[in-house]
């Protein structure tokens, strides 16, 4: 495996609105684009840091405390940028890490999967 470069942080928020001005505002960054996802009742609200990182900042309802809960408040997963997913899922795989199904970014097309670190936050290779 070969990781590239840290691709994206990702970040569920308690309050859109109050952390979308806090990132655009106060710390100044670009808004790249900004989608609201009916069926799961949140946001997702792409901000350009500098012309490497990107932040995902999302909403949702009610999101649980975690530390495990992907879809909790807080850090949401930490992604890792790869040339072929299919190679690094095999290559984890046989050093005995369980990895989720390969899935497809509705909105990039891209390849992702997610597998969890020895604490259990949720990590991210995303096809490049």
């Amino acid at each position: 495996m070969n990781i590239n470069k840290i691709h994206h942080v990702a970040i569920i928020c308690s309050d859109y609105e109050v952390s979308k001005d806090f990132y655009t505002n106060i710390l100044g960054f670009e808004i790249v684009a900004e989608v609201y996802r009916e069926e799961r009742r949140s946001y997702k609200l792409d901000l350009k840091v500098n012309d490497t990182y990107q932040i995902e900042l999302f909403s949702f309802p009610n999101p649980p405390k975690r530390p495990t809960n992907p879809e909790a408040l807080g850090l949401r997963h930490l992604a890792f940028e790869v040339d072929n997913i299919q190679s690094a899922v095999e290559e984890l795989l046989e050093k005995g890490i369980e990895v989720e199904d390969i899935r497809v970014d509705p909105f990039t097309d891209k390849k992702f999967t997610f597998f969890p670190d020895p604490d259990g936050l949720p990590l991210e290779l995303y096809e490049k």
